[in-house]
């Protein structure tokens, strides 16, 4: 009992002492918690993980909607449209092919129109995230080629792997593109990964690509109405370089190139068949 009592100070000192050592240890615990939340980034329930953008909701972004916020958009009847593409039938669209024997004969004019449709298109907070780049210049034109043969050459030598340079013998496809140079215009469609508020700062585009995506479709229908005809091609690894060669900034980049024409006299496209509607479409 007596050396109990004289243990007695030494145990209440080392039950103080672990007192002291969790409550420091929690102490730290709740300030790395804070901070942590404090440099977490906002959650963004409007992205789908497999769309993630490369541009997220800038905190700047916030602060310039604080003070320039529109307020609602105002609504209006919607007007009656008479749809010049009514015609546009279902045995035509079929007829899209890829055709690379395009004539060296066409004028801007002749399918300015179809950029005002592909404008039409909807897009992510309507923030029209899409560039269209209509090449004409014959040495442009070329220095497009050039790079495109480059690039695809090493494409199809290393980087696509002999599965899908297979799949591509078909079609009578490889990197030389004669056509860059032959078709009249050339139609680079870029996208705005984000864009700038009037105080220079960014503005996230939500959706970009999909939106610009829709866009093309648009274009592309618009294109076969008037008789054009296009290839489309999405240049592996050349978006930097003709970024550079045409100028565009930094938040634009390459989605999609169409060369556009009238057909050639010898023109000839693959004999494509179509999946029938019941393996695309669900009806419940």
């Amino acid at each position: 009992m007596v050396l109990f009592s004289s243990l007695t100070p030494v145990f209440i000192a080392v039950i103080c002492v672990l007192i002291g050592m969790i409550l420091k240890s929690t102490r730290k615990s709740s300030k790395k918690e804070k901070s942590d939340t404090k440099n977490k980034p906002d959650s963004r329930p409007w992205v789908d993980e497999d769309l993630r953008d490369s541009t997220d909701l800038h905190v700047e972004e916030n602060d310039q909607m604080k003070q320039d916020s529109p307020g609602s958009i105002l609504h209006m009847a919607m007007p009656h449209v008479e749809y010049i593409l009514y015609h546009l039938g279902v045995g035509r669209v079929n007829r899209m092919r890829i055709l690379c024997l395009i004539s060296a004969t066409l004028l801007l004019s002749d399918f300015t129109i179809c950029y005002l449709y592909a404008g039409t298109s909807p897009s992510g907070a309507h923030t029209e995230p899409w560039t269209f780049v209509v090449v004409h210049d014959p040495e442009i034109k070329h220095k497009v080629r050039e790079i495109i043969e480059e690039e695809e050459e090493v494409n199809y030598r290393k980087r696509m792997g002999d599965k899908w340079v297979h799949d591509l013998k078909r079609l009578r496809t490889n990197w030389i593109k004669e056509y860059l140079d032959t078709a009249p215009y050339l139609i680079l469609i870029f996208k705005q990964v984000y864009g700038r508020l009037p105080n220079g700062k960014k503005r996230t585009h939500y959706y970009n690509e999909i939106s610009v995506s829709i866009a093309c479709g648009i274009l592309l229908a618009a294109l076969q109405n008037v008789g054009l005809v296009t290839v489309t091609s999405t240049p592996l690894n050349c978006g930097p370089r003709l970024r550079v060669l045409l100028h565009r900034p930094a938040n634009e980049k390459l989605l999609l190139l169409l060369p556009v024409g009238y057909p050639s006299k010898d023109a000839t496209v693959p004999d494509l068949t179509r999946k029938p509607l019941d393996d695309i479409m669900v009806a419940m």
